[in-house]
């Protein structure tokens, strides 16, 4: 099997997703859009989304709706993935990729109310989606497509919907301890500092909890793959969470 990664800088990695699907036999195939945060332009071409068995954009920097900063490749990637829900190709769109889901789906991506950067709880609706520690990092929030179910939300914004095969999320799963770090250099520290976060208390949280993460983030991706795009049997997903 294959899985299409959509990375949409240099930050914007699978992590403990990646490692998921790879331990369920996904091979990843990684689509580099842009190699620098100073340069935000891209000539990327999208593949073709039957040529893989699932499509994951990540995170990023940006905005959906930065057109005047990326818009040489945002609007491509929403009809690649209004073609992949069309086709039936499963998508797992994280924080940015969520957004990008959900305008591609008839949703919205807007300023938040409320900036989240930490760890953070929620409600959720389903028992493959944990109600935390999952890590927030976002100035914009999902405005859930018509006919989404929401399966997590908080009192800010929506955390995750799901819609036919696929499913977005404004929580980053993917996240380790080194991921982190390397979000936390350069400006990252200051912008977290400047929503009122401890950077340095952040990392030692984010030390403890990583082992019950790396747990949520199992699940959830299971929970993905068998009850959402039908990948793999349900009893298929269990076995291999426990393994």
């Amino acid at each position: 099997m294959r899985a299409l990664v959509i990375v949409h800088d240099p930050g914007s990695l699978p992590g403990m997703v990646g490692n998921r699907l790879e331990h369920h036999g996904f091979e990843l195939d990684l689509l580099v859009l842009t190699e620098s945060l100073d340069n935000a332009h891209s000539e990327v071409q999208f593949p073709e989304p039957t040529d893989y068995d699932l499509i994951l954009p990540m995170g990023a920097v940006w905005s959906v709706y930065d057109d005047h900063v990326i818009g040489s490749w945002v609007q491509r990637e929403i009809k690649m993935l209004q073609k992949a829900d069309e086709l039936g190709v499963p998508i797992l769109g994280i924080c940015f990729g969520g957004q990008a889901l959900a305008v591609a789906l008839g949703g919205e991506s807007v300023p938040a109310t409320e900036k989240q950067v930490g760890w953070y709880y929620f409600e959720s609706t389903t028992d493959g989606l944990a109600e935390g520690p999952w890590l927030e990092w976002h100035y914009d929030q999902i405005k859930a497509p018509p006919g989404a179910e929401v399966v997590a939300k908080d009192h800010s914004c929506v955390q995750a919907f799901r819609i036919r095969k696929n499913v977005g999320t404004q929580f980053h799963p993917e996240v380790t301890y080194e991921h982190l770090k390397l979000w936390l250099e350069g400006e990252g520290k200051s912008e977290a500092e400047a929503t009122g976060v401890d950077t340095d208390a952040m990392l030692a949280q984010t030390a403890e909890v990583v082992p019950q993460v790396q747990h949520n983030t199992n699940k959830f991706v299971d929970w993905f793959l068998s009850e959402v795009a039908e990948i793999i049997p349900a009893e298929a997903a269990t076995a291999l969470h426990h393994s």
